[in-house]
């Protein structure tokens, strides 16, 4: 696995190549939003408020615990990854794991490695849907998960997240021809997801609130919710908004199709490990926030979200406020407003 300072060196050379852009598609709706979720914010930023320092190794098995024992002894981290979720998590022409999410779990294993001593890690790369990524952890089948997972707190039940690493919202994707003005076109239409998605709930929230008798079809994963849309199958397809510009770039298929109407939630990410390990959790915020104090996290988000894809497409995502903002809380002695 390439070090960090190659991938520091590579993600500089092409962040600068790409002018810093500010608003974009999401501020005038997040203002809205965040006002609606300032429970959310809140907590998000609260829970990164206390950065780990810097550490001696944990070389001595009898002090690691958990995830970082298991690490030491078998000398390989397992990354779920998804087939599908364009820019953070997908694969290759080669059909070898790429995106943000898995570029952010290598700076997590590096730290790992520091943290326990050990610099030859072993990556393993564990395949996982949607419905089964936070089972695939709390069963201890993987160490992280690295796709697009929205943390909210029902899943803060069962695992623990990173830091804020992108924040997003629910849309839907329909044909270029549809005519749009609200959500209230969806009423008793066909409408696919993803199973086991937060997009899923929203979808069934709005459709009791307001009796839309929407149809839910639901899919394993986003190639099939976008095949069945292509194919007519379906009046719409619902994700994360970004995820929905990910399948229009993925297939240049801006002529035929368009992501439609307002956000229907609010979809803060983060990279997915097990609870109550405080261990790796400092190891994970660690990563973090080297990456911020290193001025590396901005070169990286502008790789996958304002510079051309390695398969040609660019999405052109300028980095929303509210993650400015969380990385900022990333730094030493920042203060939550």
């Amino acid at each position: 696995m390439a070090s960090r300072h190659a991938r520091r060196e590579a993600q500089r050379a092409e962040g600068n190549r790409v002018a810093t852009k500010r608003g974009g598609r999401f501020s005038g709706a997040w203002a809205t939003l965040c006002a609606l979720s300032i429970a959310a914010c809140a907590s998000a930023a609260s829970a990164q408020q206390t950065i780990p320092r810097a550490h001696a190794a944990l070389q001595d098995e009898d002090v690691l615990t958990g995830t970082l024992l298991s690490v030491k002894r078998s000398g390989q981290v397992r990354i779920g990854y998804r087939e599908a979720s364009v820019p953070f998590s997908y694969l290759d022409r080669s059909g070898h794991p790429i995106g943000y999410s898995i570029e952010l779990c290598q700076a997590i294993v590096e730290e790992i490695g520091q943290t326990i001593d050990s610099q030859s890690l072993r990556v393993s790369y564990v395949k996982v849907l949607a419905e089964e990524r936070i089972p695939a952890v709390v069963e201890n089948r993987i160490d992280l998960e690295c796709g697009s997972t929205t943390a909210n707190a029902e899943r803060r039940k069962l695992v623990d997240f990173s830091p804020m690493m992108f924040v997003t919202g629910t849309k839907v994707m329909v044909p270029a021809a549809t005519p749009w003005s609200n959500f209230r076109q969806l009423k008793g239409k066909w409408i696919g997801v993803s199973r086991g998605t937060t997009n899923e709930q929203a979808l069934r929230d709005l459709a009791s609130k307001f009796a839309l008798q929407i149809e839910l079809v639901q899919f394993d994963d986003h190639e099939q919710g976008f095949a069945a849309l292509e194919a007519g199958r379906i009046d719409a397809y619902a994700s994360d908004e970004v995820l929905l510009y990910g399948l229009i770039a993925k297939h240049n298929a801006g002529q035929k199709f368009k992501v439609a109407g307002e956000l229907l939630s609010y979809e803060p990410y983060g990279i997915v490990f097990r609870s109550n390990e405080p261990q790796l959790r400092d190891a994970v915020t660690r990563a973090f926030q080297k990456l911020v104090v290193d001025r590396d996290f901005i070169p990286l988000y502008q790789k996958w979200f304002m510079s051309r894809l390695p398969g040609g497409e660019r999405l052109n995502i300028p980095m929303s406020p509210q993650l400015e903002q969380s990385l900022e809380l990333l730094k030493p002695g920042a203060e939550p407003n």
